[in-house]
Parts: structure tokens; C-alpha cells; sequence
């Protein structure tokens, strides 16, 4: 039995989150998977993310960004707003060894208080990512 320091976040009771890759980077290019009028995002931070010295920091499906539209209407070009990332291209996967691949990387334009800019969503969104934000699940047509 050892009386040394706790190492890791062992402390109090937290939900088990699983582990997934984080792989669109600081740049990445986005589809825009709402009815907003945009169709390709650019990530330019990603919120909440810690990470070594001269690393880019990047995002996974149901991490909330900011980004910049780079295809789509005036009105919505050259303005940073958030979005939540629903799909990614990598694998992603889940406690039951299941491993999800979607065909796109994608989100959904989103404002800081979890309300989604659009009215409808194009395409599947993962489970992660409606668990994080349930009002993407709610419009969301189909969640894989």
C-alpha cells in the first residue's frame, strides 16, 4: 500500500470518457453540415485544449471550436463564430470496440450557449458528440 501522491485525475467520482484522437488541427478545412448557408469552415482555436509548447492544437468530434467561413454567404464570411465538431474522418473508438469511420469531416455552426445557428442538420452525427450537445442531438436526423 503505498502512501505516495495520487497520480492522475483519480480524485472524487468522474464519468469515464473515452479517448478519441484528436486530428483537425489548427487550418483544418470543415463542411459545414447545417442549413446556415455556409459550406467550409476553417478552425482557428480550438477552446479548452492544453497541449506541449509548439504543438498546433487540434479537435475531435464533439470538442467546440472557432471558426471562420471560408465558402457561403457575405454576411457569414470573415467573421469567427463557434461550431461543434460531429464528424471526423478517423476512427473513432467506443467502449465496445466498435471503431466509427465517417466519410467527411464536419460541423455546425453554434453560438457559446449551446444554441444551434441552423435549423436542420445534413448527414449523421456521432454519439459523442450529441452526448456533449444535446441540442445537436435534437435536430440531428440520424445519430451513428
Amino acid at each position: 500500500m503505498s502512501q505516495g501522491r495520487s497520480r492522475g485525475k483519480t480524485k472524487g467520482v468522474e464519468e469515464f470518457r473515452p479517448y478519441i484522437t484528436r486530428v483537425l488541427p489548427l487550418g483544418a478545412q470543415i463542411t459545414c453540415a447545417d442549413n446556415t448557408g455556409a459550406k467550409i469552415l476553417e478552425i482557428v482555436m480550438v477552446q479548452k485544449i492544453k497541449t506541449r509548447a509548439s504543438r498546433l492544437p487540434a479537435a475531435a468530434v464533439g470538442d467546440y471550436v472557432n471558426v471562420v467561413v471560408k465558402k457561403g454567404p457575405a454576411e457569414l464570411r470573415g467573421q469567427v463564430w463557434g461550431a461543434v465538431v460531429i464528424r471526423q474522418k478517423y476512427p473513432i473508438r467506443r467502449l465496445n470496440g466498435v471503431r466509427v469511420v465517417f466519410e467527411d469531416n464536419a460541423g455546425v455552426l453554434v453560438t457559446p450557449e449551446g444554441e444551434i445557428k441552423g435549423t436542420d442538420i445534413k448527414g449523421p452525427v456521432a454519439a459523442e458528440a450529441s452526448e456533449k450537445w444535446p441540442r445537436v442531438a435534437n435536430l440531428a436526423s440520424m445519430v451513428v
